[in-house]
């Protein structure tokens, strides 16, 4: 089963922007996959893989003067952005089928720099982590520090940074249930709630 569990980030300047980056870059890579997806549609061609859309939206983009700024973010949070769009087309065909349930679910739309809630997930490959001191250290974002309000009973597998319409950052980490957290030292336990 799987559980999430949230914590307020308290972002420097520097960090804000590296966050603000890293959601933009996401928001790019998701729009572009989407469009991809509807012009395969029009054309009637057979929707693109995920694989040719990472090499042709992320890995060729990058080599290019026009989106070569994708490479100033972590490529796992572009990763977990084509997933996204995977996941959400995945659960729109089977609400067309009816093999979802739950409520109807609409076809991916296009993401916009004014939504109110921006996004970036971090799972474990992209080597984020919980430093010593308790911060949460994000690739090519850094040490970030979090307000620990409870303990975190599991390993996470994963880190959501997410930014609300009113302003604050949030961390909500992924677990499954029944592992145990291996991380961090003794004083951790007491002073940034994490089990040992």
């Amino acid at each position: 089963m799987q559980l999430r569990y949230a914590f307020r980030l308290s972002p420097d300047p520097g960090q804000q922007r590296a966050l603000a980056k890293a959601f933009g870059c996401a928001r790019v890579v998701f729009n572009d996959a989407v469009r991809a997806r509807e012009d395969a549609r029009k054309a009637q061609q057979a929707f693109p893989k995920i694989g040719e859309l990472s090499t042709r939206l992320i890995t060729r983009a990058k080599r290019t003067t026009e989106r070569s700024w994708l490479g100033e973010v972590s490529a796992v949070v572009l990763q977990q952005s084509l997933r996204d769009v995977e996941s959400a087309y995945r659960n729109f065909f089977a609400s067309l089928t009816g093999t979802r349930k739950g409520p109807r679910v609409g076809a991916p739309r296009f993401k916009s720099r004014k939504d109110a809630r921006q996004s970036i997930r971090f799972t474990a490959n992209a080597r984020w982590s919980i430093t010593d001191n308790g911060r949460l250290n994000l690739p090519k974002i850094g040490p970030v520090k979090v307000t620990w309000s409870r303990t975190l009973p599991t390993t996470p597998t994963s880190v959501t940074v997410i930014k609300d319409a009113a302003g604050p950052y949030f961390a909500s980490f992924g677990a499954t249930r029944g592992r145990s957290i291996q991380v961090g030292v003794a004083h951790r336990e007491e002073k940034y709630g994490l089990l040992l």
